[in-house]
Parts: C-alpha cells; structure tokens; sequence
C-alpha cells in the first residue's frame, strides 16, 4: 500500500485553510473548552425550551458535576454512560465526565434494554446518567449491579423556575414518564454534592481515553470506537480550520450552531457541540426534531441560526413540509449535510428555499467524525464529499489492499489524527479494520477524482450482486427517490435462486395512488435490467436511527 504522496486535493483548498494542524498547546480536550470558559463567561452557551445558560455558569456546572463524581471513588479511567437528547444535563455531564478524567460512553436515548444492556456491559460503565424519560428502559436489569450509581435527571431540573412547569406538563399532562422505580441520586442533587466536596483537575494527555462512542452496528453488532482526546480535539481544529474562510468576516459576532441532531451521536457531538463551544458560539438546542411541526415552529422564531448541520432525512422532511416555505433565515453561513447521503432532490429544494446550498461531509464514528467535506463556499449541492481535512491522506483501495486509478471505485481508507486508535476490547476487529500502515478501512465504496473530490458510490456490507454485476443501492435510490409520487426510498438485496441475489425496493409513497406497476415501468425507463428492482414493498415508514439515517439491515429482517 502507497502512502498518497501526490495529495492531488491539497491545491483546491480555500487561501488560509492550512495543509495540516497543529495540536501544540494542548494538553487535553479539556485545555480546549476551558480556553472557551476564560473567553467568553458573558456569552450564551445553551439556549433550550427559551431557557440560557452562559459559559460562565456552563463552567461552574461541569465542574460540580465532576467534582461529584470525584466523591464517587472510581478508578482512574472509568467510563460514564450518558443517556439524553439534546437537553444542558447532557452537556454539563458529558464535559463534566471529561474534566474528572473520565471516558464518556454515550448512549443513544432511543435504545431499547436489551441494547442499553450490551453497551453497559461491554464497556464496562461505572455511572449511568440518564433522562426520566428513558429510566424505564434500564428498569429491567437495576437488580443485576451492571453499574455502581444511577444519575436521573427531569427534563426541566436545569431551566430555571420554567423547569418546574416544563416537568409538571411531561409528567402529569402529557404523562411523558413511563413509571420506573430504582435507587438513584438526583441531577442537581449531584451538583450539590459536587458544589460542597470540590474539584480538583486531573493531569490529562492527549492520549487518555475521552469518549467510547458506539458504532451504529451498522455491520453487525455496535462496536465501542476509542476515541482520544487527540482524536477530537484533532478534528475539531480540522473542521474549524475547514470552515474558518467562510466565518472570517464575523470576528466579534457570535455564531448560532443549530444543535438539532442529537449530540450523542459523534457528527452533532462534534460539528455542533464541541466545535460550537470552541467559536463561544450559542448552542440552541433542539430536544425532539422528529416532531416536524414543532421544530418548524422553532426555527421560525430563531432567523439569527448561522450553522445548520444535518442529515437527508431531516432537510427532507423540512422541505416537504407546507409551512416550511415560510421559514426565513437570512443570517444562515453554511448547512452540513453529514450522516448519510444527501440526495440531490433534496439538496436542490433546500437550496431553492434557503438561498444556501448544502455542503456534504463525510465521517464515521471511528474517525471522530470528518474525514472529508466540500468547502463552505460550494455554489450549489456537488453530490461528492468533497476533499480530505487537512493532515488526513485518503486511499482508494481495492481488495487486494492495490491503489485504484483516479474514477475507479474501491474502499475508501482514511489516516489522519482524528482516526482512532482500535475498538474497545476488540484486537482481532481493530487489526482487521487498521492496516499496519495505520489506514482505517472504513467499509465504504467511492470513487476520487484527479482533482481529489471523493464521491461515495455506496456501503461495501450493501452492495448487491445480480448475476455477478454491483449494484450499489445509493444509486437506486437517488433515481427511484426522483420520482413523482414517491416520499422515500431504500433499496436491499434479496437472495434469488437463480441470480444470487435481486434488487428489492422499499418506498413510503408521497401519492397514494402510486401503483407497483408504475413504478416497474419508471424503473425500466431509467435504469438498465440488472440494477431494475424486481420486488416493490410500500410501507408506512422508514425505519430510521437516531440521526435519521435508513437501516437497511431492519429492512432485511423484515
């Protein structure tokens, strides 16, 4: 295997973003955040339910918060799983957790018990800090010890003497909290405790342990990805180094990160909170953006949003939506398309409504996340990725680990300083997915141009086999999604006696009248016979993670 000496892409960056970053000054991510602590403790940092909390007060916070788990008595390295949707309890924790010198393990609020369990016991979490919304979920396995101490908090313990009336609606009202009963300590109890006990501030290096962040179990059973504190603190340079020709001309101004994805998940972790809080940006959070009307309620009040990071399901359903014509944001810099791919219907409706094109990026939970993005300035949706982060060389590989020529496709591999060290207790996974070189092999097909703009052709797992020919479901999709009628669309391969496997397609209709017979006949118009579906299911929704994104693998069960 060739390291990529020609870098082909380096010579299309914007003037001022730098070919590599540099990391010296930093002793930890933590070093990071506290600068933003010292530099801005007038400036918003949250702002949730209409409720603000300042980097002064966000300081304080995290810090009793690792104060008490400093009384806890745990080992050095310990992880914490904390379970919330986009709520301050979460960041409090999450930065919390990390200024006590412990690893956090986030945990998706969607998941049921039975995945809730794996993640506790394989990564061997000692805290479990979660919503009162989710606590019944852990209710079934409280008796088996998998965790020394439970933190539960209420959705509104930290807004004020609006929380009382927001926990008041969500409990007797709404009855939003499933019953659940287990010992625990209370949120801001914790906080108190922490408050009268102390902090004292861990030595930290940039190769401790700062998140275990789960894989999507994408392929098979989730995976705890180590992530450093190198490896995010790498990557949150990278992006801002990335986007800082597009936000130049706002030195004073504060920058509005519109945190609608939720923030357990790495790419929103990381382009919307972390990196945020390194600009002293605002973080308006978004606790539910699955109830579309409510989200298109808030962002009508919110013009001043500047940052806009999302996946296609969510521009999808915005753009679709009636009222979605009257949402006005004039001040919006940049919107991120990341998580999945954008199809280009879509990107086109949102950029004919907001007047700002979507950028796609490129990432995974193992490279912390942004491996490639298309610069702030694109004029319209490309349709590729766009080029690697600075410090970050790009192969394109086929399967015997051999270079391909420019526009063949093959697997991307990804080195750099954001990509992980291995899986957590997985050395036979870690040596199969690391090559000795030290590239991430990331499951991915794509495609790289001379000029070194990567295009995703599909997932390496997904990709169908008719009759010996690849089919790579993305394709399918894109043109299947373009037509009248159709809301959504995924594609998987299923087993044929004859042909190994066929293309089956799955599409929640737009039009009720839509007929199979239609849409066989479009197909047949548009694509070649291998790649046609020969199997339509329509179907009433999409199953999705918590991103957003389609499982293609709950498709297959189904």
């Amino acid at each position: 295997m060739q390291m990529n000496t020609q870098k082909p892409w380096l010579k299309n960056y914007l003037e001022g973003v730098p070919h590599e970053i540099d990391l010296a000054g930093y002793s930890s991510l933590v070093d990071l955040m506290e600068e933003s602590f010292e530099s801005y403790p007038n400036r918003v940092a949250i702002e949730s339910m209409g409720h603000r909390i300042s980097y002064a007060q966000l300081d304080i916070l995290s810090k009793d918060f690792a104060a008490y788990l400093q009384t806890l008595g745990l080992a050095s390295g310990a992880r914490i799983a904390i379970m919330f949707p986009n709520v301050p309890q979460y960041l409090i924790a999450m930065l919390g957790t990390l200024r006590a010198g412990f690893t956090v393990v986030n945990v998706n609020p969607l998941y049921t018990s039975r995945e809730l369990e794996h993640q506790l016991q394989d990564s061997g979490a000692s805290v479990l800090v979660l919503l009162e919304n989710f606590a019944y979920v852990y209710q079934g396995m409280a008796n088996q010890g998998l965790v020394k101490k439970v933190i539960v908090s209420s959705l509104g313990e930290t807004l004020g003497p609006k929380g009382v009336i927001i926990n008041l609606i969500a409990r007797h009202i709404k009855k939003l909290i499933p019953h659940w009963s287990f010992p625990c300590v209370k949120f801001n109890q914790a906080l108190k405790i922490g408050f009268g006990h102390g902090f004292t501030r861990p030595h930290l290096s940039l190769e401790n342990i700062a998140f275990l962040q789960y894989t999507g179990g994408t392929t098979g059973i989730s995976k705890g990805a180590v992530l450093l504190h190198r490896n995010i603190l790498a990557n949150i340079i990278q992006i801002e180094s990335w986007l800082d020709p597009a936000l130049k001309n706002r030195p004073q101004q504060q920058l509005v990160f519109l945190c609608a994805l939720p923030m357990t998940h790495i790419f929103a972790l990381t382009a919307c909170g972390l990196l945020g809080m390194r600009k002293g940006g605002k973080l308006l959070l978004v606790t539910n953006p699955r109830d579309i009307n409510g989200f298109i309620k808030f962002l009508m009040k919110h013009a001043d949003i500047n940052i806009f990071p999302g996946v296609n399901t969510l521009f999808h359903a915005l753009v679709h939506h009636p009222e979605f014509k009257q949402v006005k944001l004039p001040n919006l810099l940049v919107t991120i398309g990341g998580g999945m791919a954008v199809l280009k219907k879509t990107a086109d409706l949102w950029h004919q409504f907001t007047g700002v094109p979507i950028a796609q990026g490129y990432g995974l939970s193992e490279t912390s996340p942004v491996v490639c993005v298309n610069t702030p300035f694109v004029k319209e949706f490309t349709g590729s990725i766009g080029m690697p982060v600075p410090s970050t060389d790009v192969l394109i590989l086929d399967d015997e680990g051999a270079e391909v020529p420019f526009g063949t496709p093959g697997e991307i591999c990804i080195k750099g300083p954001q990509v992980m060290p291995g899986y957590w207790n997985k050395p036979e996974e870690t040596e199969q997915f690391i090559t000795p070189e030290g590239y991430f092999k990331s499951g991915d097909i794509g495609i790289m141009s001379p000029e070194g703009y990567v295009q995703i052709v599909d997932r390496k797992k997904d990709m169908i086999v008719v009759s010996g020919f690849k089919v790579f479901p993305n394709e399918i999709e894109e043109v299947i999604s373009l037509m009248p009628g159709v809301r959504e669309c995924a594609v998987i391969g299923f087993p044929h006696r004859k042909l190994g496997e066929i293309v089956k397609a799955y599409i929640v209709k737009e039009n009720a009248g839509l007929t199979e017979a239609q849409v066989i006949q479009y197909c047949k118009e548009q694509m070649t016979s291998y790649k046609r579906p020969r199997k339509i299911a329509f179907i009433e929704e999409m199953p999705k993670s918590n991103v957003g994104k389609i499982l293609r693998r709950h498709l297959r069960d189904l």
